[in-house]
């Protein structure tokens, strides 16, 4: 519960600068309300981490299964005029489907980065808890029984929700906000099942590497201290 509610006291407020504002412009605020400042700089469009944080002194990683959500009113805006409806069961294949997805690319990542997945508490475990939310699929291919074709320039986009804590305590050592779109083709093309997972896996790549990659220098800080 406490997770979905950072997501709505953080989130939906900072959709509105990550979309409308750079970090190095103003209106962005240096501190979040759970006292985590700002990080500029960064590969991700919005990060707040506590001072001073450590994420070095952590050995492995506890990967939560990631909370995916649409866009407001995605289902209800694509069925106005689509000949094959999109059912509350389709909506939640498609959760399902990406939130594996998105276990497979940052499991894999991580682990050939050196990174142990484990599933208990340690010391020397962080724990990763994130967040899929704004999906908008623009062309979602429900195999119905219809002979229907979708086209378009674009997969979509979704925004990526991240929070980091330490396993045993709980604390909360910082939180980062970054929207992604999928690469526009120029022209149109048609979308399916296949070309939408690629499109994901794209996308979510991009973010475990910059997970994977923030980890990594945290490391090599601690690696590197007299």
């Amino acid at each position: 519960m406490r997770f979905t509610a950072l997501i709505s006291s953080f989130v939906f407020t900072s959709l509105l600068i990550v979309s409308s504002l750079s970090k190095a412009e103003e209106g962005v605020p240096e501190s979040s309300v759970d006292g985590l400042q700002l990080i500029k700089d960064s590969n991700l469009a919005l990060v707040y981490a506590e001072p001073g944080a450590d994420l070095g002194r952590y050995n492995r990683i506890y990967l939560d299964d990631a909370y995916i959500a649409f866009k407001e009113r995605w289902q209800r805006n694509k069925n106005l005029n689509a000949p094959d409806k999109i059912s509350d069961d389709d909506m939640t294949k498609m959760k399902a489907e990406l939130a594996a997805l998105f276990r497979e690319v940052f499991s894999r990542t991580l682990e050939e980065g050196g990174y142990d997945l484990v599933t208990e508490y340690a010391e020397d475990v962080l724990l990763v808890k994130p967040a899929i939310i704004n999906l908008d699929v623009t062309s979602p291919d429900i195999r119905s029984g219809a002979m229907v074709r979708s086209y378009s320039e674009t997969a979509g986009e979704m925004t990526l929700y991240l929070e980091l804590y330490d396993s045993v305590s709980g604390h909360l050592i910082a939180k980062a906000l970054d929207r992604q779109e999928d690469r526009q083709t120029g022209y149109f093309q048609w979308q399916n099942r296949v070309t939408n997972r690629a499109a994901a896996n794209r996308i979510l790549q991009i973010w475990a590497n910059v997970l994977k990659e923030g980890l990594d220098e945290a490391r090599s800080v601690v690696g590197n201290a007299p």
